[in-house]
């Protein structure tokens, strides 16, 4: 992950062009460095400069963004596809939650919450999920997000396939304890929108709405207080 300056001016997005969608349609079918080379400029001028020009007119409360590299680091995986199939930028607050947004081939993934959680944080989202006061709350906010179409889920891990060690596997939360994270996100897909100024507007919205969420996680889970080192050991 690198830091990207974002700053511009903020009537500069118009949306992203279908040039877009087509190189990463084409970067599926062909994950290729000739692909790659042959295509950057498109990249480029379709993909990370609308991208940059989105993040410049975000409000000023969710920056600074980072932005990932298109290359993949395949040197401990086994799919050697050297390019990632989106293009990604998202922020941190000091509260610990994340707000986040990609590009692909599908159109616009936006996303907040708490994507992976330290074992520090894990261990107090268990206990606040587990909670009678604060448990409810965080079923009533998800639910309220699915009625809303907008998914919540688990994050970065799939949830555990059995009880959390030290709680009972007939805990009415349980299917919430089992989780790693704590992620709300939707998927924008309409061509008219996505090629539009007001996709901006959109991203906005939803994290709006995400809002509450987001508060319950910081308020009850908050920042990893653990070395970098140990944030994997969950």
């Amino acid at each position: 992950m690198i830091d990207t300056k974002v700053d511009g001016p903020k009537d500069r997005f118009t949306g992203f062009p279908s040039a877009a969608f087509e190189f990463y349609d084409g970067l599926e079918a062909d994950n290729s460095r000739a692909y790659w080379q042959a295509n950057k400029s498109t990249f480029e001028s379709a993909v990370r400069g609308p991208m940059a020009a989105l993040l410049a007119g975000l409000p000023e409360q969710y920056h600074p963004f980072h932005v990932f590299r298109p290359s993949r680091d395949v040197r401990f995986s086994a799919d050697k596809s050297p390019y990632k199939t989106i293009h990604g930028a998202g922020s941190e607050t000091a509260d610990g939650s994340v707000h986040y947004l990609h590009v692909s081939s599908a159109g616009l993934l936006v996303a907040s919450g708490m994507y992976m959680l330290a074992p520090d944080q894990l261990a107090r989202f268990r206990s606040a999920v587990a909670a009678d006061d604060t448990g409810p709350q965080l079923e009533h906010l998800i639910s309220g997000l699915r009625r809303a179409r907008i998914e919540v889920a688990s994050g970065h891990d799939e949830p555990l396939k059995t009880a959390p060690r030290a709680y009972p596997r007939d805990h009415p939360r349980i299917d919430l304890l089992r989780w790693k994270g704590c992620l709300a996100s939707t998927e924008i897909s309409g061509a008219t929108v996505l090629r539009s100024s007001r996709l901006r507007q959109r991203v906005l919205d939803l994290w709006h709405r995400t809002e509450p969420l987001v508060g319950w996680l910081e308020q009850h889970v908050g920042p990893t207080t653990q070395p970098r080192e140990l944030r994997g050991r969950r």
